[in-house]
């Protein structure tokens, strides 16, 4: 009964009861109640938007205003004696206009899509503003009639309030079931990683499409109600201030949460009414509260309210006890839906002739590869060679210069990356590529939900989708994750996040899975058992692996192809790689022009000049450095030498304090520098010349060395 009672639409519905009570007791009336409401259902529809999709819109008071436009204009010249058709008319155009600005502004991303609804509303408001004959201009417009609905007098004001409260209510519901449906945990996912969610098999802009045009519609829905309710429209409604109000309320609730935006709509509405009864600078102190939110609490007052109940709250398991689930495992039976793919032989990807370049640089150079049916084919080479690159290109990440790349005889170049997705061909990533926010579960879900027809579905719940559950509890088993699939991925060590992010591409049910250096930066422990995981999975499909660890790729690879500096230098099986004369002069060098070693005077005299002691960093909960210490004197060459993952990159970030080091101390010239900044380290005299290219690119050659 608890758990009923705390239902976020059981809240709601207790808060339009309560609210109008409250209104009349503190000197306010049912109309303050019922705009309390229609703003709530305001910000219920922009979460859907900027909450659980992660699209910031300044654009929504666009929906509003014109709706509210549209409401009066439709009763006056079409439908002067009913309420419900101008009301279904506004929401009509709510949702077409919606739809068409959203397919323009969805073309670009970040700050440009933003301005982009902007710039759509400065252009509403001149409208609305200038074009005086239909909206009235700066008079605006009047006229409009509370008709009676269904036989029910709206006069009055306590019954206006109660279907208002009805309406947002039901609107309330119908977003609860969108976002907890497969089309609602895709837009999650598309907030926390919309790359991720595109190489799970996801259309993302269909999905942000949809988001938007069904917040634009609940938008204008609240926008005609208001109509109603004040029975006037003028061109303040368009104004992109009024949109910079809806955003502001919904930050402030707590936006992402259900229940914040309506609250933060009571709360904006409210300190409005009272503060500008003792001063016209209201939202002077308004904006000041607002910052302090911003500033201290940015989830809001939801944020706020979590924040102070989570001592007091269960913590799930960490990454001791995930660390305890990485251990190496043996006997775990591949899910059957992996196992049904259909037998085949032959080639399954090929590459023929593929090219790429960035500017005058090529980093494939006509590059033929082929990857046979339940082959374990390894790609490996020293870092530049252009092993990613190529990954990218058979992944549909961006399309090759030249050349073709296919699936069992089928084009995939120049697909989208969920198209390639679709056609049976997943991958992982060779930095993890997680949704933070979610859990293990709802990682492999999505990436099985992905195949199943109802992923478009906004009404039906996901939890009501048996096959795509059954799936994703045995690719749970399979990884060994029981009892931890509800913990979320922020809180996993690196090797637990690195199992779920092949997991994810296991869920696509790949004919193909590419698998992008998945042991790099793992323990001994993790090692095996990501190794394990990749032999199990080699009879049911074909696998490309890069990897950097070379005895292990020689040991459980069918065929090795060793690339250098973009070409294939050579192909085989895993005995002819690896006494190949040219595979090993790239690896270790041919031996024919050494260097003798040059010993100089004092270079191992006097005082350290860097010191390291003890030294543990950390990545979130991933132990990267273990008790790191050295010394280096004036005038002394020291070389940091390991294989990928070892720990040199991330001891370098430690020294320069890019990743400051948890506990120990790295010290320079005999001053204390672990707690200083980047900036602060780099004017004490630490150089950085970094792996890759660090350059400004628009600046000279000259410039950038100034």
């Amino acid at each position: 009964m608890s758990g009923f009672l705390r239902h976020p639409l059981v809240l709601l519905a207790v808060a339009l009861i309560v609210l109008p009570w409250v209104a009349l007791a503190t000197g306010y009336t049912w109309s303050t109640a019922t705009e309390i409401a229609i703003f709530a259902m305001v910000g219920l529809g922009y979460n859907l938007l900027l909450g659980y999709t992660g699209l910031l819109s300044f654009g929504h008071g666009l929906f509003f205003g014109f709706a509210a436009y549209s409401t009066v204009l439709t009763q006056v010249h079409w439908f002067p004696n009913s309420l419900l058709l101008p009301l279904v008319c506004a929401l009509l155009f709510a949702t077409g206009l919606g739809a068409a600005v959203g397919f323009f502004a969805l073309r670009r991303r970040g700050v440009y899509f933003s301005l982009l609804t902007l710039a759509f509303t400065a252009l509403a408001f001149y409208v609305a503003f200038r074009w005086t004959e239909l909206t009235g201009g700066e008079n605006g417009l009047s006229g409009l009639k509370r008709r009676a609905l269904l036989g029910l007098e709206l006069d009055d004001e306590r019954r206006f309030y109660i279907v208002v409260g009805l309406i947002v209510l039901a609107v309330a519901a119908l977003l609860w079931r969108v976002v907890h449906s497969p089309l609602g945990s895709v837009l999650i996912a598309i907030r926390e990683n919309e790359q991720r969610a595109r190489f799970a098999g996801y259309p993302v802009m269909r999905y942000k499409l949809a988001a938007f045009t069904l917040s634009s519609a609940v938008t204008g829905l609240a926008g005609a109600l208001f109509a109603y309710l004040k029975l006037f429209v003028s061109a303040d409604l368009v104004h992109p201030t009024f949109s910079g109000e809806i955003l502001a309320m919904t930050i402030f609730g707590g936006m992402g949460n259900f229940l914040g935006p309506p609250l933060g709509a009571l709360t904006y509405l409210t300190f409005r009414n009272v503060v500008s009864s003792y001063t016209e600078a209201w939202q002077f102190w308004f904006g000041l509260l607002f910052i302090a939110f911003i500033l201290f609490s940015p989830l809001g007052l939801v944020g706020l309210g979590e924040r102070l109940l989570a001592p007091f709250r269960r913590k799930q398991e960490q990454a001791a006890a995930m660390a305890a689930r990485l251990a190496p495992q043996s006997g775990l039976e591949v899910p059957a839906f992996l196992r049904d793919a259909p037998a085949g032989g032959g080639v399954l990807v090929s590459c023929s002739a593929v090219t790429k370049r960035f500017g005058s640089f090529t980093a494939v150079d006509r590059v033929d590869l082929e990857i046979g049916h339940r082959r374990l084919h390894a790609l490996i080479g020293p870092n530049g060679a252009g092993k990613t690159t190529l990954f990218n290109i058979v992944s549909g990440m961006f399309p090759p210069d030249q050349g073709e790349v296919r699936l069992e005889g089928l084009r995939l170049d120049g697909l989208p990356a969920e198209a390639v997705t679709a056609r049976g061909l997943a991958r992982s990533f060779q930095i993890t590529s997680l949704f933070p926010a979610l859990t293990i579960w709802e990682h492999l879900r999505l990436g099985v939900q992905a195949r199943a027809p109802q992923r478009f579905n906004a009404i039906v719940r996901t939890e009501s989708l048996e096959a795509v559950n059954a799936q994703t509890g045995a690719l749970v088993k399979f990884l060994g994750l029981e009892g931890v699939e509800h913990v979320p991925a922020a809180d996993l060590s690196y090797g637990g996040q690195r199992l779920v992010e092949i997991g994810v591409a296991l869920a696509a049910k790949p004919r193909a899975l590419l698998l992008d250096e998945p042991l790099a930066g793992l323990a001994a422990a993790e090692r095996e058992r990501i190794t394990g995981l990749i032999r199990s999975l080699t009879p049911h499909m074909g696998v490309l692996l890069v990897e950097h660890d070379i005895d292990r790729v020689f040991a459980i690879a069918d065929q090795v192809t060793v690339m250098n500096e973009g070409r294939v230098l050579v192909e085989g099986n895993p005995e002819t790689v690896r006494n190949n004369a040219e595979v090993q002069r790239v690896y270790i060098g041919g031996g024919r022009h050494a260097i003798p070693r040059e010993s100089r005077d004092g270079a191992d005299a006097g005082a350290p000049l860097l010191t390291l002691g003890g030294v543990n960093t950390y990545y979130g909960k991933s132990h990267i450095l273990h008790d790191v210490s050295f010394e280096v004197r004036s005038s002394e060459v020291v070389a940091l030498l390991g294989r990928n993952g070892a720990g040199k990159s991330s001891t370098f970030k430690s020294i320069l304090g890019l990743v400051p080091p948890r506990t120990g101390s790295v010290t320079f010239d005999g001053s204390l520098i672990s707690g200083k900044t980047p900036e602060q380290i780099a004017r004490l005299g630490i150089g950085l010349v970094p792996q890759g290219r660090r350059l400004f690119s628009g600046l000279t050659v000259q410039e950038n060395l100034r």
